[in-house]
């Protein structure tokens, strides 16, 4: 039987008690941010040799693509947290603001239709 994942306010909560505790503390926002931008980077050389045109190099097979994004997703969650953003809410605001603002964008794009 898995555990259930943790909802995204409960995954933001799990990293700030594992920075307060085995991390010992945050990094600075603007080292963070350079973190950041680092694992993106990863995921994108992942991604790019294996969807890309990019030949996979030996030190790349066996990549997780799923540990690449939990990477970014856990430095993003380090940043919300220490900035005081709420993923939860801010996901669910993102969401309303693209449904509104795209209603009907995507669908008349003729590059979107066969």
């Amino acid at each position: 039987m898995s555990t259930p994942s943790p909802t995204l306010r409960e995954a933001q909560q799990q990293v700030d008690e594992w920075i307060q505790t085995i991390g010992v503390r945050y990094f600075s926002e603007l080292t963070n941010l350079a973190i950041l931008t680092e694992e993106v980077g990863e995921l994108a050389r992942i991604i790019a040799r294996k969807f890309g045109d990019q030949s996979e190099k030996p030190s790349d097979r066996g990549a997780d693509l799923g540990d690449e994004m939990a990477d970014v997703l856990w430095v993003l969650m380090a940043l919300a947290n220490q900035t005081g953003v709420d993923l939860s809410d801010a996901l669910a605001r993102n969401i309303e603001k693209k449904t509104e603002r795209d209603a009907q964008r995507h669908r008349n794009n003729p590059k979107l239709h066969p």
